[in-house]
């Protein structure tokens, strides 16, 4: 079966094609500020879009009222997030969190998720995260449509003790929550790449 998307205008259904399709996709956990109030929500169109310069790249939407999310509005308005990863132990709170409250709620407050103020002039990353990703506002992309693709520069990066595994290699694992469909996924074993003849 073939989809031609530039017949088919159904948002909800592109969502649904490349939701399915684009397997696994990693979640970036968004933690921004304004005016003392802490938002963190998850978000799974998200990758790293170069290493030289240090740059991501995530997609945010907007409310069903029209107006920008507000990890949008806080962005665009401070500059800043810090991006947090999430592990299977998280999957739980880490999926409370996508729920959509006021702007002047929290999920730190609703849902009980623990912070740490790790840098001053950057949100808190989220007790316990394997890693962190501070991060400034580079650009948007314009699409024409409802979702904004974010270019953020990746200024510094947390890596906590206990996920690096060699430090004079300087590797570092976790087990990462993986978004596939609607559904959610564990990566589960590696495997060693195969050697090239």
């Amino acid at each position: 079966m073939l989809f031609n998307l530039t017949q088919d205008r159904k948002l909800n259904e592109n969502y649904k094609l490349m939701a399915q399709t684009i397997l696994p996709r990693p979640i970036a956990w968004v933690v921004t500020e304004d005016n003392g109030v802490i938002n963190i929500a998850p978000f799974s169109y998200f990758i790293g879009l170069s290493s030289e310069p240090a740059t991501v790249l995530v997609s945010v939407g907007h409310k069903a009222d029209g107006t920008p999310k507000d990890t949008l509005a806080n962005i665009r308005k401070t500059k800043k997030c810090t991006i947090c990863m999430v592990e299977e132990k998280d999957l739980e709170i880490m999926h409370y969190s996508s729920k959509s409250l006021n702007k002047n709620q929290s999920e730190s407050e609703i849902f009980n998720i623990e912070t740490i103020q790790l840098k001053d002039d950057y949100p808190p990353i989220i007790k316990n995260v394997p890693v962190a990703y501070f991060c400034t506002f580079n650009q948007e992309i314009n699409l024409g449509g409802k979702t904004i693709p974010l270019v953020l520069n990746v200024e510094e990066i947390f890596v906590d003790d206990k996920n690096i595994t060699n430090k004079e290699k300087l590797t570092i694992e976790y087990n990462p929550d993986a978004r596939i469909g609607k559904s959610y996924a564990f990566l589960g074993e590696e495997i060693t790449p195969p050697i090239i003849p």
